[in-house]
């Protein structure tokens, strides 16, 4: 049986992002996708233009109904706005608890707009974190839920056992955001530590990659894959979306969520940091 998986995130009117990327992704890893929204959002590869929060109710509404006729294995979370929504939504995996939850703790559009309101941080800490079993913040999102400024290796480091001191069982920093011909994410759990890494693309089409990445992520281990698979494969599927860019759209242009299927190379490195005997 295919997997069931869940995203509860806001819309992207221009489709490169939120939930639309998420379904998009879920249905090219041949998942059954379901989703909560969260807020709506006039938006384009120029940037976001308006955002309208969907109330409390209605969200608890959509994860209620979605969980009581899907058999929800896989969830995870995007844009959710504020305070309020974070701690209702954590509420609600509570009372749920899914295998995997997924928590990409958006905040910014590539375009610069705030996705997360300020007051929500500690929220996002405090209430959304314990219960998420992976989290994937870039680092940018790493330093704003530590503290910490990434500079270094240590530094990443030391920001990923900071954001595990949260609850979280794995946390994959990526690294989108730092220099050099290869793209490294730094996975930390309680057991290991290790690093994955991809050619760097040099192109302006990356609108939605971190939304992808985590859905990809979600739906591998829907599937029951180990975690260093999952990311591996994760990490493929947003290397070829970002590769085989589609090159529309006058700003920051949408990945393209197919890009899986035109080219079938490995091009993932895995570099074992540490691994204990823990678990």
């Amino acid at each position: 049986m295919r997997p069931q998986v869940l995203t509860i995130a806001g819309s992207d009117s221009g489709g490169g992002a939120g939930i639309q990327a998420d379904l998009k992704t879920f249905q090219e890893l041949g998942a059954f996708g379901t989703s909560v929204l969260t807020a709506i959002t006039a938006q384009n590869t120029l940037g976001v233009h308006g955002i309208e929060a969907i109330s409390t109710e209605m969200i608890i509404g959509q994860i209620d109904a979605v969980t009581d006729d899907f058999n929800i294995t896989a969830c995870k979370t995007g844009m959710l706005v504020d305070a309020e929504r974070i701690e209702a939504v954590a509420k609600a995996l509570e009372r749920h608890r899914f295998e995997h939850v997924v928590v990409d703790p958006v905040m910014v559009a590539k375009g610069g707009a705030s996705l997360l309101q300020e007051n929500a941080i500690e929220a996002l800490r405090t209430k959304l974190l314990p219960h998420a079993t992976v989290v994937t913040p870039n680092i940018p999102e790493a330093e704003v839920l530590t503290g910490i400024k990434i500079r270094t290796e240590s530094d990443r480091m030391k920001a990923a056992h900071s954001i595990r001191g949260l609850g979280v069982d794995v946390v994959i920093i990526k690294g989108g955001h730092t220099e050099g011909v290869e793209a490294v994410d730094l996975i930390v759990t309680e057991s290991e530590a290790f690093q994955v890494s991809a050619p760097r693309i040099k192109t302006k089409d990356t609108h939605g990659t971190g939304c992808t990445f985590s859905a990809a992520l979600t739906a591998e281990l829907a599937y029951g894959k180990t975690l260093r698979q999952a990311v591996v494969d994760a990490k493929q599927f947003i290397h070829q979306a970002i590769t085989h860019g589609l090159s529309i759209g006058q700003g920051h242009g949408p990945t393209n969520h197919w890009g899986h299927r035109l080219a079938k190379e490995e091009v993932i490195t895995v570099d074992v940091l540490y691994e204990t005997s823990a678990r």
